[in-house]
C-alpha cells in the first residue's frame, strides 16, 4: 500500500458537528443495528404497503435468497398511489423538473400517480403484459419517472438504455433483453445541441424483430408542431396516455419475481443484463434513501445523476418515492451554459440535498471559488457522493465551501443500492472513506485464499450475509451469475473490488481487483499509484491504466489533469510537476511501479454520470483510438483532446 493511501486511513475520526446532527436518528439508527438482518429486513419490510401479507421472512442463502415468500405487494403503490391518496401528501411536490433550455415542469404526488396509471392502462392497450420488457431509451424526464413506475404498476420489467448510446449500443441491449416495447424521446439537449434519440432508434429497429411498438415522447414540441411525423407502430406519449384514460389498478406481485434489468458491461466484453426483484429493489432503495438522504419535512433532494445510471432509480425513481421525497430532476450538462448551472438550480428550486459522483465536486472546484461565493447556498443541509473515488482535497474543499456534511457511499449496480457509509445526521466522517456497513449488510475482506486479513491489509471486498436487494441473477444466463459473483469465494458475494478496513472500522475501497497490474512480477493497484499521484498539491484529477510492455509485461502510465496556480491565470509548469510526480510514485511504491509516461490533459472521456472511463484512455495509448464503445462518454471532444495530448507526447 502506498504511504499516501496509508497515511489517509491512519487520519483520526471527524465527529459530526453538532449543527449537521439530526438527533432524532442517532436512536433509530442504534435500534437498527442491534437487530439481526433477517429482522432488520424484516422492520424495513413493514414499512412499505403490502396488498398480501408474507409467511416466510427469507428462504436461502446468498446466490439462491427468497424474501417474504407469500407475500404480494406493488412498488408503484408504495412510491406513487401511497402518498397520492393521502390529503397530507397528495399535493405535495414529486417531482421538480428542470431542462437544459431553463423550461420546468413540476409535479405533485397526485398528478404524477395520475399520469403514470393513464400510461400503465395505455401500455396494456399496446398489448403490455405482466412479466413484458419493456425498454426505456429517455433521458433525464418526467416521463423517466412515469414510464418506470407504469411498468411497476402493471408487472412488466423494464431495462433503461443511456440516452447517450448509439445505434449499436441500443440494438445489442434491444435484442438481449428481447423488449417488445420501447419508450423514447424524440430528442434531448445537452450542452445546448439537439440528440436525435428517435432517429438512433429508428436506425437500430431494423434490427430487433421482438419490437412491436415505440412510444415517443414529444419533448422538444416537433410532434405537436407537425416537424416530426410518426411512422407505422409509433405512437405519441400523450395518445397513448389519452387512450388509457381510465387508469388501471396497481397488479399485486410476488416480491420475488422480476422488475427490471440493467446492463452492466464491467471488465467483460458481453454486456451483463442483471435483475433485481419487485420488492427487494423496493426495500432496499427505501432503507437506502431513509439513511443515506434521510427525509426531512421541506426536503428538495436531487439526485444529480443520469437515468441510466443505478443511482438514480435507486435514490429518486424507487427510493426516493417511496420515502414520499421531492425529487429534483435536470436534464442537461452542469457547465451549460455557464459553470453557475449547478448553483443556479440549487437556489430556484431551494434543493436541500445532493447527490452526485465525485466527479461534480472536482468540476465546481474548478469552476473556481468565485463562482461559489457568488452563489451561497444557505438551503443546502447534505451532499452525499459515490460511485468513484474520492480525493481528500476535493472532500476538503467541499466540506469548507457548502458547510455541509458531506457523505462518500459505496455499492454497485448487482448491489441494488449502497451499502456502507456514515449515515446521514449521526455518525462520524473520515474523508476518503465510506464508512462502515449500514443495518442489514456484513462484509469480509478476504486475502486470496479466501482467508479473513487483519485490519490495515488490503484483500478482496466480500458480502457474507443474504440480503434482498441484491441482483438476483443475469439475464438468460444464471450460470453466468453464479460464477461471477459466487464461484471465486462459495458462499460469499465477491464485490471484485479491492479493499482495507482501518483500525476504526470503516472501509476504504480501493479499486477494482482486476484493475491490478503486473509490473515485473509485482502486482500493484493502479488505485495506488492514483493515491501517491492526486496527493501531488498541483493535481486535481488522475487516472493510471497499465498498458503492454516488451520487457516488463505491463507498465503504467498516467492522464492528469492540473490545478491553475492561484493567481497566475495558468498552469504550474509542466516539466517540473512530471518530474514531482515520477519522483513522488518511486519514493512511495518503489521503482517498478515507475510512470511510463505522464500525460498532462486537460480534460478526459468521462460517462454521462461523471465516472473516468479509463478503458479509453489505454486505447488511446495502445491503439491510438478507441476500440470500443464510446457511445456512453459525456463529451466526445474530450477523447479528441486527449488523442492530441498523447500524439505530442
Amino acid at each position: 500500500m502506498s504511504d499516501s493511501l496509508a497515511q489517509l486511513i491512519d487520519t483520526p475520526l471527524r465527529p459530526l458537528r453538532p449543527e449537521w446532527s439530526v438527533p432524532e436518528r442517532v436512536d433509530a439508527l442504534r435500534a437498527a443495528r442491534e437487530l439481526e438482518p433477517d429482522d432488520y429486513w424484516t422492520w424495513v419490510a413493514r414499512q412499505q404497503r403490502w396488498s398480501t401479507p408474507w409467511h416466510t421472512v427469507r428462504t436461502g442463502e446468498l446466490a439462491d435468497a427468497r424474501y417474504f415468500d407469500g407475500g404480494r405487494l406493488n412498488v408503484a403503490d408504495n412510491c406513487l398511489d401511497r402518498w397520492a391518496e393521502d390529503p397530507e401528501t397528495a399535493d405535495r411536490p414529486a417531482v421538480i423538473w428542470e431542462g437544459e433550455p431553463g423550461d420546468t415542469r413540476t409535479y405533485s404526488y397526485a398528478e404524477l400517480a395520475a399520469e403514470t396509471t393513464a400510461l400503465a392502462a395505455g401500455l396494456l392497450e399496446l398489448g403490455v403484459h405482466k412479466g413484458d420488457v419493456v425498454a426505456l431509451y429517455l433521458p433525464n424526464l418526467v416521463e423517466s419517472f412515469t414510464a418506470i413506475q407504469a411498468c411497476n404498476r402493471i408487472g412488466a420489467i423494464y431495462t433503461v438504455l443511456f440516452a447517450g448510446f448509439g445505434e449499436e449500443a441500443v440494438a445489442a441491449r434491444l435484442i438481449a433483453s428481447r423488449a417488445s416495447v420501447v419508450v423514447v424521446a424524440d430528442a434531448v439537449y445537452r450542452r445546448a445541441k439537439r440528440v436525435e434519440l428517435l432517429a438512433t432508434l429508428r436506425a437500430a429497429r431494423t434490427r430487433t424483430p421482438d419490437l412491436r411498438a415505440t412510444v415517443v415522447v414529444d419533448r422538444t414540441g416537433d410532434l405537436a408542431a407537425g416537424t416530426t411525423a410518426l411512422r407505422d407502430g409509433e405512437h405519441s406519449y400523450a395518445s397513448v396516455c389519452e387512450a388509457g384514460g381510465a387508469g388501471t389498478p396497481c397488479v399485486p406481485l410476488d416480491p420475488n419475481e422480476p422488475s427490471f434489468l440493467i446492463f452492466t458491461s464491467g471488465t467483460e466484453s458481453r454486456p451483463k443484463g442483471v435483475v433485481h426483484s419487485v420488492g427487494g429493489f423496493l426495500l432496499g432503495t427505501w432503507a437506502n434513501a431513509h439513511w443515506q438522504a434521510g427525509y426531512e419535512p421541506g426536503d428538495v433532494y436531487w439526485v444529480a445523476a443520469d437515468v441510466g445510471w443505478l443511482t438514480f432509480p435507486i435514490q429518486a425513481v424507487v427510493g426516493g418515492l417511496a420515502l414520499g421525497m421531492t425529487i429534483a430532476c435536470y436534464e442537461g450538462a452542469l457547465d451549460t451554459p455557464s459553470t453557475a448551472r449547478f448553483y443556479e438550480i440549487c437556489q430556484r428550486h431551494r434543493v436541500t440535498k445532493v447527490l452526485a459522483a465525485p466527479t461534480l465536486l472536482r468540476m465546481l472546484r474548478r469552476f473556481g471559488d468565485d463562482v461559489a461565493a457568488a452563489h451561497p447556498l444557505p438551503a443546502l443541509k447534505l451532499i452525499t457522493a459515490q460511485g468513484e473515488p474520492f480525493d481528500v482535497d476535493t472532500f476538503d474543499w467541499a466540506t469548507t465551501t457548502f458547510d455541509v456534511p458531506i457523505v462518500n457511499a459505496y455499492g454497485q449496480t448487482e448491489t441494488g443500492s449502497t451499502w456502507s457509509y456514515p449515515v446521514y445526521g449521526v455518525e462520524s466522517i473520515k474523508a476518503g472513506s465510506v464508512g462502515t456497513a449500514v443495518p442489514g449488510h456484513t462484509f469480509d475482506i478476504l486475502d486470496d485464499d479466501g482467508l479473513p486479513v487483519p485490519p490495515g491489509v488490503k484483500g478482496n471486498l466480500v458480502l457474507t450475509s443474504p440480503f434482498p436487494t441484491l441482483a438476483r441473477t443475469v439475464w438468460d444466463d444464471h450460470d453466468r451469475y453464479l460464477s461471477t459473483y459466487f464461484g471465486r469465494f462459495p458462499g460469499r458475494y465477491a464485490t471484485n473490488d479491492e479493499a482495507v478496513r482501518d483500525a476504526d472500522g470503516h472501509l476504504w475501497v480501493l479499486g477494482r481487483a482486476d484493475d491490478v497490474i503486473n509490473v515485473a512480477a509485482h502486482r500493484i493497484s493502479t488505485m495506488e499509484i492514483e493515491a501517491a499521484v492526486t496527493g501531488h498539491p498541483a493535481v486535481v484529477e488522475a487516472a493510471v491504466v497499465g498498458i503492454p510492455d516488451d520487457t516488463k509485461g505491463t507498465v503504467p502510465v498516467a492522464f492528469v489533469t492540473l490545478r491553475p496556480e492561484p493567481g497566475a491565470g495558468g498552469d504550474p509548469d509542466p516539466d517540473q510537476v512530471r518530474a514531482e510526480l515520477d519522483r513522488r510514485v518511486v519514493a512511495e511504491l518503489g521503482g517498478y511501479a515507475r510512470l511510463a509516461a505522464i500525460y498532462l490533459t486537460p480534460v478526459m472521456p468521462k460517462t454521462r454520470t461523471g465516472k473516468l472511463m479509463r478503458r479509453l484512455l489505454r486505447d488511446v495509448v495502445v491503439h491510438g483510438r478507441p476500440t470500443g464503445d464510446t457511445s456512453a462518454m459525456e463529451d466526445p471532444s474530450a477523447l479528441d483532446i486527449v488523442i492530441r495530448v498523447v500524439e505530442e507526447g
